[in-house]
């Protein structure tokens, strides 16, 4: 996931000026709104010069224009509209897991292929943003939310009714570029609905919204696999994009500022006759072509040129090739060892799911904790202390995979297991919520371009994992693949520490990171 992903992000990063856009908030998953921009949310560098004379025809969001004035229940309905958004894009990836033995059967083909249905939508999360985030800075958030998951919804029906395995695996690519717009942009019109001191708790639940759908994704698909045909998944799957786009049509307004501005301003120019007003984005210069260019040449120069970066990168990487992983993995432990049937293997997911869910209840644990650091620091606290939520999820998530791993026996009770994923469910949540806060807050003056190397690494590793899931399992049994895994991770355990310590250095070496 991204889940954007991807597949989710910080919910506690406040803002230090409520109506500052970030552009993060536009190219990848839900990012906080702290980049270095103009005050209406366009990059300063994209506007075009103008005098003191025609200031004055610059338009302005009067406050009932503001989205921040919509009702609390209007702004919570959009959170919750977006937030389902997400985990049906997220939903997809997963939910494949349990149809591949009847895509073997009806198309003809092997395990091996097959598994191909999970590697090339989430390859295709991880690259919808480098294309996304360019067009809403553009065009806005509403328009790209309805064509991209009106396209979603439509090339789902050649994975639903597919003539053959070639067809299946084109478009499962091809869905998943689309649905990543929701773990990339989506993030944006949580902070253009709320002040900084409300926008935690809808971030939060926005945030976990890409990293349930993995797990519900099995949960469901094991059930309907289990007593209908394979194509039901795809089918429920087209039912809930249906309704989720009448829902986006009917109940998502755009929200985002320099759009809304420049639908002002051109409202204003039309009735006025006066073609002196404008907003900065009818200012704006460079062409998207070279937008979206940057866009993709940008997160890869950091992750060559950023050790600090690359490491953090490749710690989310791990974590999240080993949660797509279990969806090869947790079949052969509970089918194989346990004679689970596919609706009960398909539960056993719950366990990621819940520590998921505590960790999300912790939430205003954490709001007070990072309240503290900013009256500690007077206002202005240092990036790594955002990686203290990553220390406790760096332990929590391998002691929970050690613990999979020595109760992977057929002798174990099976709720033992099950158990033990929760540790590495919550440290999931803890690690990529305080990565992705980190990136964005150290890496401020280029933030979208931090979190699309995080995501596209992510991506890859979620889409390689899979494949060799299988082989590793054989060769190394159900207790040394995961303890395998569980080590890698242990690994990797060290990174929030050594960065809460030296972190701040290193950003005074980095070529892209802000100082201290």
């Amino acid at each position: 996931m991204s889940t954007h992903s991807s597949e989710t992000l910080p919910p506690d990063v406040e803002k230090t000026n409520d109506v500052k856009k970030q552009r993060a908030n536009d190219t990848q998953p839900p990012t906080p709104p702290e980049t270095h921009e103009d005050e209406e949310g366009v990059p300063p560098s994209t506007i075009a010069p103008y005098t003191l004379s025609d200031d004055k025809y610059r338009v302005v969001l009067t406050p009932d224009e503001d989205p921040k004035a919509f009702s609390a229940l209007r702004k919570w309905t959009i959170v919750l509209v977006i937030s389902s958004a997400a985990l049906c894009a997220t939903f997809a990836s997963s939910a494949a897991s349990f149809t591949e033995e009847g895509l073997a059967r009806d198309l003809h083909t092997v395990h091996e292929v097959t598994i191909l249905s999970i590697s090339l939508y989430v390859e295709g999360l991880g690259l919808g943003p480098l294309l996304v985030g360019p067009l809403s800075e553009v065009y806005g958030r509403n328009i790209v939310y309805l064509v991209s998951y009106f396209l979603f919804w439509v090339l789902t029906f050649p994975t639903t009714f597919p003539p053959d395995i070639a067809t299946f695996l084109v478009f499962r690519f091809i869905t998943g570029f689309c649905s990543s717009a929701f773990l990339s942009v989506a993030g944006g019109s949580v902070s253009d609905l709320f002040v900084s001191q409300k926008v935690a708790n809808p971030m939060a639940v926005y945030t976990i919204s890409p990293f349930l759908g993995p797990v519900v994704g099995p949960l469901i698909s094991g059930f309907i696999c289990q007593h209908v045909d394979w194509r039901w998944t795809y089918r429920v799957l087209l039912i809930w994009q249906f309704v989720t786009i009448l829902l986006l049509v009917f109940l998502v307004p755009e929200t985002y500022e320099p759009v809304l501005l420049k639908k002002k301003a051109a409202k204003l120019r039309k009735e006025t006759g006066d073609e002196k007003y404008w907003a900065p984005l009818d200012r704006r210069e460079g062409s998207l072509a070279h937008a979206i260019m940057v866009s993709c040449y940008t997160p890869f120069k950091l992750l060559f040129y950023d050790r600090m970066a690359l490491f953090l990168d490749t710690w989310n990487a791990l974590i999240l090739g080993i949660l797509y992983l279990a969806f090869q993995a947790f079949p052969i432990i509970f089918e194989n060892g346990h004679g689970f049937s596919m609706q009960d293997t398909g539960m056993s997911f719950l366990g990621i799911g819940i520590g998921m869910v505590a960790a999300l209840a912790s939430q205003p644990l954490w709001n007070r904790f990072h309240h503290y650091e900013a009256r500690k620091y007077n206002g202005e606290p240092p990036p790594e202390t955002r990686l203290v939520m990553g220390q406790v999820g760096g332990v929590l998530a391998p002691v929970g995979l050690f613990w999979l791993a020595f109760t992977t026996y057929p002798a174990v009770p099976w709720i033992v297991p099950i158990i033990a994923s929760v540790p590495f469910g919550a440290g999931v949540y803890f690690i990529f919520t305080s990565t992705f806060t980190y990136l964005v807050v150290a890496y401020r003056p280029i933030a979208a371009s931090a979190m699309a190397s995080n995501s596209a690494l992510r991506s890859t590793f979620a889409a390689v994992f899979p494949l060799f899931a299988g082989q590793m399992y054989d060769r190394l049994g159900t207790v040394g693949a995961t303890a395998l895994l569980a080590g890698l991770t242990t690994l990797m355990t060290p990174l929030p520490f050594i960065y809460y310590k030296i972190g701040a250095r290193l950003r005074e070496k980095s070529r892209f990171a802000v100082k201290s």
